[in-house]
């Protein structure tokens, strides 16, 4: 366990997909019931980029999970990581389940208001993030980067809250064609949805470099990076204010 003079961190482990999921619990200075927030990584896995990301949104007032994909592992190598996500990515009842079991480990948190949790994500965190909208999960919001997926037919309409996604407009991963098939899922479900099509930025261009080999089409890109960041926490303070107006 770290604490600092605003916020506290610690390691939490919980089972998920026949793993031991490892994950990273970031706490708000107080005592107090706050809402909470859950982060998933890109497909690589938990790294120290999306553990800051939880202790950033901590700092803001939230409870922050930031949510393991792998069983406390980081996929640097390209094949290992199309290996896993690719048959996770394909199959909705998977994604679902290690959703659910991060979810049940930030609502079992007494710091977690459990009414009033989002779910943000990345690449394949942010297809699991859809996947509990999907499967009727009671969220506040929904925020993704880089995860224009789309679901069963008809599932979307279970989704109760609104839908940010974000995307690179140059990414070969999420490509227009995956981006319209997405947007109109949501249409036709009437999810209150926004898409933000960041120009001229790869895959995963929220993404600092890494020093591994990386699949084609991935690039950082910092100015949109540092934009994407103020949109997710603009939907959490639209949709997850820390303090509640009781006249709302």
């Amino acid at each position: 366990m770290t604490t600092t003079a605003t916020i506290t961190t610690r390691t939490v482990e919980y089972p998920a997909d026949g793993l031991t999921m490892i994950g990273h619990l970031a706490l708000p200075a107080g005592a107090d019931r706050r809402p909470a927030v859950l982060l998933g990584p890109e497909g690589m896995g938990l790294s120290d980029v999306e553990r800051r990301r939880a202790d950033a949104l901590a700092e803001l007032g939230y409870v922050a999970l930031a949510f393991d994909l792998h069983g406390g592992r980081y996929l640097s190598d390209p094949e290992e990581m199309l290996a896993r996500c690719l048959p996770l990515l394909a199959d909705p009842d998977r994604m679902r389940h290690i959703g659910h079991a991060a979810l049940d480990e930030v609502r079992a948190e007494p710091r977690t208001d459990p009414d009033r949790i989002a779910a943000i994500g990345y690449g394949t965190g942010g297809a699991i993030a859809l996947e509990l909208g999907r499967g009727g999960v009671d969220l506040r919001a929904i925020g993704t980067v880089n995860a224009t997926t789309t679901g069963r037919p008809g599932e979307a309409a279970r989704i109760r809250c609104p839908v940010w996604a974000g995307v690179g407009s140059e990414d070969p991963i999420m490509p227009p064609s995956r981006r319209n098939a997405f947007t109109a899922e949501m249409q036709a479900a009437g999810v209150d949805w926004r898409l933000a099509i960041y120009g001229g930025a790869l895959h995963a261009f929220h993404h600092p470099p890494v020093d591994h080999p990386v699949v084609p089409g991935v690039g950082y890109h910092p100015q949109h990076a540092r934009r994407a960041w103020r949109d997710v926490v603009d939907l959490l303070a639209e949709c997850l204010p820390v303090t509640e107006d009781p006249g709302a």
